[in-house]
């Protein structure tokens, strides 16, 4: 008679098990990092053209309207605020995508950068000696009206934020006419105790007109920086509005 013999079956033990976990995230993770980190770099490039388009939009803009527009406000859909420019109830705010008419925005009409965060924008509000009582960039025809020697925009970009480094001969331009930026991945809510990223976002109360503007860099003694700036200076701006007959 042929005997059966029972076959013992054995399972993965539990601590089998955990080995087998522990190593397949790690390499998960291994796989994952390379892929966000090429997220981010494609993100970053994706911004950088939205911004190129957007200062290109703003130029055009002057061009055609004697002024630059107006930042959009967090109540103003994307529009400019006030319309029709002028002293614009804030110097820094968010880039007027709805008066632009520029893509991409969000549901509520604002500029959006890769992340889905509103691009920030600020504009001059210098008005000079001799002209009208409201800001030479954004009236219409106070530009033409000042004369370009008379124009003197007063946005400052730095390569740091402290007031030590960052003065009126020290600066990567002190003159700007608008200052346009991308809060980055981490939007405003990761910019708490980031020296760089605060001194873009505390002219928000609008008595600061000095930026930052350097390389994106995760470990730095101001803490970590993924903002994206980019700026219009005057020289640009009155060539084109030299071109366009809006200044003379």
């Amino acid at each position: 008679m042929t005997q059966l013999k029972n076959t013992k079956i054995q399972g993965f033990s539990l601590v089998e098990m955990a080995i087998v976990i522990v190593i397949f995230g790690l390499l998960l993770t291994a796989f994952l990092v390379p892929l966000q980190a090429q997220r981010n770099i494609a993100f970053q490039r994706n911004t950088e053209t939205t911004l190129e388009n957007a200062k290109q939009a703003l130029i055009g803009y002057a061009q055609a309207n004697g002024r630059l527009p107006c930042p959009a406000t967090v109540i103003s859909n994307g529009s400019e605020a006030p319309l029709g420019g002028g002293a614009c109830t804030q110097q820094i705010g968010f880039l007027p995508a709805a008066t632009l008419g520029i893509q991409p925005t969000d549901a509520q009409g604002y500029a959006i950068d890769a992340w889905n965060n509103r691009i920030v924008y600020a504009v001059s509000q210098f008005n000079s000696a001799g002209g009208a009582v409201t800001p030479d960039f954004t009236t219409v025809g106070e530009m033409s009206n000042v004369g370009i020697s008379n124009l003197a925009p007063d946005l400052r970009v730095c390569g740091i934020s402290t007031a030590a480094g960052c003065t009126s001969t020290i600066n990567l331009i002190n003159n700007a006419v608008a200052v346009i930026y991308s809060t980055g991945e981490t939007g405003t809510l990761g910019s708490a105790g980031k020296a760089d990223e605060m001194e873009n976002l505390n002219a928000v109360a609008n008595v600061d007109t000095v930026f930052v503007s350097h390389d994106i860099r995760a470990n730095d003694p101001n803490g970590e920086f993924d903002h994206q700036v980019t700026w219009i200076s005057p020289y640009i701006l009155y060539n084109a509005m030299l071109q366009a007959g809006q200044l003379h």
